[in-house]
């Protein structure tokens, strides 16, 4: 899978089930919404990161690791609370991004190899 591939794919997560968790909590906190603004700004990145754009692939991997980190902070308050669906929302969002993560990780190593050769 390419960079590009994992980041939209990671976008279209983030932004249905930050969606479902806010539309499932009776749209009582707004900010259940910040997944989906960062996948909508994932999605507006994405034929930069497919052209290859250095500029643009890091800001893509930067709103990838800081979701990541922030996705932390709502799978804790789910398990505290003991609400099993609550938690397999950013489980899965946790999944999907670190799963991107690694491939532009991947895609700049491999970058970097091809411009050594």
């Amino acid at each position: 899978m390419k960079a590009h591939t994992a980041s939209l794919l990671n976008a279209i997560v983030l932004i249905t089930l930050s969606a479902w968790g806010f539309f499932a909590s009776g749209m009582a906190s707004i900010s259940a919404l910040i997944p989906a603004v960062v996948g909508v700004l994932l999605l507006g990145c994405y034929s930069g990161v497919k052209a290859q754009n250095k500029v643009i692939a890091h800001i893509a991997v930067l709103l990838t690791l800081g979701i990541l980190i922030a996705l932390f902070m709502p799978l804790l308050s789910a398990v505290r609370g003991g609400d099993t669906w609550a938690a397999l929302r950013p489980m899965i969002m946790i999944a999907t991004t670190a799963i991107a993560l690694v491939f532009f990780i991947k895609s700049f190593i491999d970058a970097r190899k091809a411009r050594a050769q």
